[in-house]
């Protein structure tokens, strides 16, 4: 019976880091369901992007009280749980703080974890009563439905709740109030429990011990299913981000190769292919569905942490339009895990179950009512790009369906008829300067 709680210990430690692995791997695999795409250039640039960004955060203070907030609660909260690898050795081999015998260091240490630790419910709380008493806007669009709602929520109770088990624990460790070394915030709690004899304290402090780690393994887990997953992903996400102008635009390459050769005086477009040459299939222009997408736009929507900043920049949105680039990044994480329990449900193959991200998730309304500005891209602390998706959509809808508004397709006309946008011959098209 002496060893029973370190197996137990060791048996919850192996099931949370287990489903946790195993959560990983699939996103792994769903994330590769997209197109492949080199990314490998400009490291030392990539690098750069990511300290500053990821670990920075150099895009969040641009709004100061949610950026600095921000900041707090993401250091104070990885910080502080530098803890858990004490608390993980003391589970598995029954001792009790065995990092306190380095002495004033330890009392250091743990000083400025608990005052981290009232930074971060400080920070959360302001957090909450901005998204449920002063109710920003961007927290109550119409996307922002039950689920991404609540999931805001909770992950502030958890905050909450871990917080105060970590100084509950040390407020009820005699030994270490006894050290009084490191209690800085915890010895004005110790005087709550003054009645209590060593024994309640005692447990006490072992249920706040186990309630802390164990509830650190289900917020370890619970983070595939948010969109707090941004705490992991969004170091390889600012990585992997474009590098390139944001107005700068991709182009296919296959209908670059044929512009080439209609510009070429000296090509024979009716010449046969070269002996050997295999005429390759056409691959698909544009994007219908997730699995159309590129692997790095895929890894964009699991990053989205769903602030709202991209849609309240958005000047469609602002503008009462149907657009809102954070629905866009929701839809297509949505669509993509979607496919992945299609994949789970068919022994890893996915079967057509008649639904795509285009209609069935993302309107063609939608796509036509984004002005192409970049304002969500440069808004986002993240490194995501809407744009890309949308731009991706859009060439689906043109070049497969044919299927673009009026307007666009007569602008279309015009130039390949007239060599400009306008609707007369290029011999008129400087008559205005008479006028």
């Amino acid at each position: 019976m002496e060893y029973l709680p370190n197996v137990l210990f060791a048996i919850i430690l192996a099931a949370g880091i287990g489903y946790f692995a195993k959560n990983v791997k699939k996103l792994i695999r769903n994330i590769k369901l997209g197109r492949d795409v080199d990314v490998s250039d400009n490291k030392s640039e990539r690098f750069k992007n990511m300290a500053m960004i990821a670990l920075g955060q150099s895009k969040m203070v641009r709004r100061p009280v949610a950026g600095i907030l921000h900041i707090v609660v993401y250091l104070g909260f990885i910080i502080i749980n530098i803890e858990v690898l004490e608390i993980i050795i003391d589970g598995l081999f029954g001792t009790h703080r065995i990092f306190s015998g380095i002495g004033a260091t330890y009392g250091f240490l743990i000083g400025a974890f608990e005052v981290l630790a009232l930074l971060v419910l400080v920070s959360v709380t302001v957090f909450w009563i901005r998204r449920n008493i002063i109710k920003l806007k961007r927290f109550w669009k119409a996307e922002m439905t039950s689920w991404p709602k609540n999931d805001g929520n909770f992950i502030l109770y958890f905050e909450i709740v871990l917080m105060t088990l970590f100084l509950v624990m040390n407020a009820t460790d005699v030994h270490f109030q006894a050290m009084n070394s490191g209690n800085v915030i915890s010895q004005f709690i110790a005087p709550w429990f003054s009645g209590l004899s060593e024994g309640a304290l005692h447990v006490i402090e072992r249920g706040a011990w186990w309630l802390h780690i164990v509830g650190i393994l289900v917020f370890l887990n619970y983070l595939y299913f948010s969109k707090h997953l941004h705490i992991l992903l969004a170091f390889p996400n600012t990585y992997y981000g474009k590098l390139a102008p944001k107005g700068q635009l991709n182009n296919l390459e296959s209908v670059t190769n044929e512009v080439k050769m209609m510009m070429d005086p000296n090509v024979d477009p009716f010449a046969a292919p070269a002996e050997g040459a295999e005429a390759a299939m056409p691959e698909k222009f544009g994007a219908s569905d997730v699995q159309d997408l590129s692997w790095v736009q895929l890894l964009n929507a699991y990053t989205c942490t769903e602030c709202g900043r991209c849609t309240s920049e958005c000047p469609a949105n602002l503008t009462g339009k149907k657009l809102s680039p954070r629905k866009i990044m929701m839809d297509t994480r949505d669509r993509l895990e979607e496919v992945g329990k299609n994949i789970d449900a068919n022994n890893g193959e996915f079967k057509d179950d008649g639904k795509q991200l285009l209609g069935d998730y993302i309107s063609t309304e939608e796509l036509w009512a984004c002005t192409t500005c970049n304002a969500c891209v440069e808004a986002c602390p993240v490194s995501i790009d809407p744009l890309s998706i949308i731009l991706e959509m859009r060439r689906y809808l043109v070049m497969e369906q044919s299927a673009a508004p009026t307007e666009l397709n007569n602008m279309m006309t015009n130039i390949e008829n007239n060599g400009a946008p306008w609707p007369y011959s290029q011999m008129d098209r400087l008559n205005w300067k008479d006028e």
